[in-house]
């Protein structure tokens, strides 16, 4: 029981942290970053995320939908409404952008899945955690197509990697 609670808790900050990504402190470089995780947010969307703790433990996959102002996680192969609404994400992004640091750069052009890309990697530091991330973001949507992403939220949680791909297009909701 205990185990799947901490993985959704876990699991639910990870994903909600992939839209949280933005900071008034920011140089121009995190604007592309920052606009394609807010597409993430405000656009129907289905991301497919992998988490690995870092202290070996088990691997674990998990599925979010963001569509029609609601957030849907598939943990165990059951999907519930997550009960936060993108409205939500979007309200805690601008929280975020007021108080976190973080720098950004352009890494290199690389295609995921076919389409072209720009890959950029992402140092963040809101108030309570830590992350490094490579963010693959479409060169013609502007839309975040891959993350891979080590976090270090502290204490029980500790740090986790995640490695996500989102899509986009007849996203339905999966209840």
């Amino acid at each position: 029981m205990f185990g799947n609670r901490f993985f959704t808790r876990s699991l639910f900050v990870s994903l909600m942290m992939a839209g949280l990504l933005s900071s008034a402190h920011a140089a121009d470089s995190c604007q592309p970053v920052f606009d394609a995780l807010t597409k993430l947010i405000t656009t129907p969307s289905h991301s497919y995320t992998t988490s690995t703790a870092a202290n070996g433990g088990k691997q674990r996959t998990a599925e979010t939908i963001m569509t029609l102002g609601k957030k849907y996680i598939r943990v165990n192969g059951k999907w519930m409404d997550s009960r936060v609404t993108t409205a939500e994400v979007l309200e805690q992004e601008r929280e975020n952008e007021k108080n976190g640091k973080a720098t950004c750069q352009l890494l290199r052009s690389e295609a995921v899945s076919g389409e072209a890309a720009v890959v950029y990697s992402l140092h963040h530091e809101p108030q309570s955690f830590k992350e490094d991330s490579q963010i693959w973001i479409s060169k013609s949507t502007g839309m975040a197509l891959r993350e891979e992403q080590d976090v270090d939220m502290g204490g029980e949680i500790g740090k986790q990697h995640n490695s996500a791909r989102f899509e986009y297009g007849k996203v339905q909701p999966p209840m």
